[in-house]
């Protein structure tokens, strides 16, 4: 057992959810959120580490994020990520029911010379599947030959779309998506995002839709344009992760994506699991399916389906504990070199499975 957390009475905290209306959102919001059923405003997105969300549980309960974070000592954050001014990892759910707009996001230097009002950091993002009607896609990297110029063509006649590949999902998926990939999501799915910290989005296409104020929601094609990666540049990473799939005991892990800022993985459990968190850094556990219990040296809390919880990086050793069975997300800021020689003790895994699911 970690003493540092038996010292402090570090204990996992629960961040409350902010829904956030979207035009091409949701109405009914189930099965993650049964008391959003019938919306009266659509609701696109669901911020569940987002600067304003709420502490729900623990010491910091009533505060908001970007309060309570830059306070917060490296038992909780970690040694690796002390001094960080926001938490670095944003989760979302996201709910379509029309088509997001075709859009790019900047790379951390792009954002940092041309974003610095809007914190001047980049966005690499992972989509998980959490459900998905049949036929569900998104649209994610280029067609063969997509060129600047016929992609400014594209643009300018309103066939972008077909510069784009088609890529169908079905739930358990994740699409990987670096900066610089041009992108949209399709209707009939719901998505958990896991990104940097970043809510800059480029438009180069929005099917003529109006905003809330009657007005054209803005394009941004110039720095679009700027940002996005043509040819031999273009990301050959972008699309359907193919996971590696570790034999560890009676939890089946699957692990999607890591990269410099965020590594993903999926636990599925029906008996108690043991895990423990690092000094170098906090966890974060999506929960998907499934009601019970955190376990920990100082008590239990809880859990049930759409809740996030912030491990401390100190915790040390706790457990989770399924009613009857459970799927969560385990979300962190990885030691990339640790990863490549495999993230988990006694796991059976050949090195080029982890060779696909690193991107560096």
């Amino acid at each position: 057992m970690n003493s540092a957390a038996s010292r402090s009475g570090l204990a996992p905290a629960r961040l409350a959810p902010i829904f956030i209306p979207r035009v091409w959102g949701a109405c009914d919001l189930t099965p993650l959120f049964p008391d959003h059923a019938q919306e009266e405003e659509a609701i696109g997105e669901v911020w569940l580490t987002g600067d304003a969300c709420q502490f729900a549980t623990g010491e910091f309960a009533g505060r908001t994020l970007d309060e309570v974070w830059p306070l917060l000592p490296e038992e909780w954050t970690g040694t690796a990520m002390r001094g960080l001014a926001r938490i670095p990892l944003l989760v979302k759910f996201i709910f379509p029911e029309e088509k997001l707009s075709v859009q790019v996001h900047p790379d951390d230097e792009y954002a940092r010379l041309h974003e610095a009002a809007a914190g001047g950091m980049g966005k690499t993002e992972m989509w998980y599947v959490v459900n998905a009607r049949e036929g569900a896609a998104v649209r994610i990297g280029f067609q063969p030959g997509v060129t600047r110029d016929s992609f400014q063509r594209a643009i300018a006649n309103g066939t972008v779309e077909d510069c784009l590949r088609s890529v169908a999902v079905r739930p358990g998926d994740a699409v990987f998506v670096p900066a610089g990939t041009v992108h949209t999501i399709c209707p009939g799915m719901v998505l958990c995002e896991i990104q940097e910290h970043s809510d800059i989005t480029y438009r180069v296409f929005d099917y003529n839709r109006v905003g809330a104020d009657g007005q054209p929601r803005a394009l941004h094609i110039p720095q679009a344009l700027d940002v996005t990666r043509f040819g031999e540049a273009a990301a050959t990473d972008a699309g359907l992760c193919n996971p590696a799939r570790p034999t560890h005991g009676s939890v089946a892990k699957t692990f999607y994506a890591a990269c410099r800022y965020f590594a993903t993985e999926r636990w599925e459990f029906r008996e108690r699991v043991h895990a423990e968190t690092s000094p170098e850094r906090f966890d974060l556990l999506i929960f998907l399916e499934g009601c019970g219990w955190i376990e920990f040296a100082g008590g239990r809390e809880s859990f049930a389906p759409a809740e996030v919880w912030l491990l401390p990086a100190a915790l040390g050793a706790y457990k989770l504990v399924p009613e009857l069975s459970a799927s969560v997300l385990r979300t962190y800021v990885p030691d990339l070199d640790g990863l490549t020689k495999g993230p988990t003790e006694g796991s059976s895994v050949a090195e080029s499975d982890w060779s696909r699911v690193v991107h560096r």
